[in-house]
């Protein structure tokens, strides 16, 4: 995990998922945020703030994740550009602010899913311990990105891979 922007809060990850699923599907499941609390261990709650338009650009969503760590985030989404099957971003703030972004892409008969978070902490007791605490606030991203990826497969009854 390197540094964005050069802070030592800020977090440049990157997470790969390979599923033995149709792209469509992966999409739609991925699309709809809401639906996330049923199959991705972690997210405990996603409300709904603004639909969007018909592709979904504008949408905005709040989250509640509870991490592997004694603590939750909360912080909301608005969905900044859409290309349908190819590619989410959203612009995320309050306890995280950033950029969050997906890419769908078919290969060797799997879907692969690269989500790319570039984010930067604010709250403060995270901020304190932002420097020595890197390397337990990437494993808890890391499980819980994990955790997503097998409850899509289960969710999907796909089989997954680890890219």
């Amino acid at each position: 995990m390197g540094t964005a922007g050069g802070r030592c809060n800020s977090y440049a990850l990157t997470t790969l998922w390979q599923l033995d699923a149709p792209l469509e599907a992966v999409w739609e499941a991925i699309v709809h945020a809401e639906r996330w609390p049923d199959w991705w261990a972690g997210v405990e709650r996603v409300v709904m703030l603004e639909r969007g338009d018909l592709i979904g650009l504008g949408a905005r969503h709040r989250y509640t994740w509870k991490s592997r760590l004694p603590y939750r985030l909360t912080f909301d989404t608005r969905v900044t550009r859409v290309e349908p099957l190819c590619l989410l971003e959203g612009r995320v703030e309050g306890e995280l602010e950033g950029i969050g972004r997906w890419r769908f892409a078919r290969a060797a008969q799997l879907t692969q899913v690269r989500f790319d978070w570039r984010v930067h902490t604010t709250r403060w007791w995270m901020n304190l311990l932002a420097p020595l605490a890197r390397p337990v606030f990437r494993w808890n991203h890391d499980a819980l990105m994990r955790a997503g990826g097998i409850g899509l497969a289960r969710y999907l009854e796909a089989r997954s891979g680890d890219a």
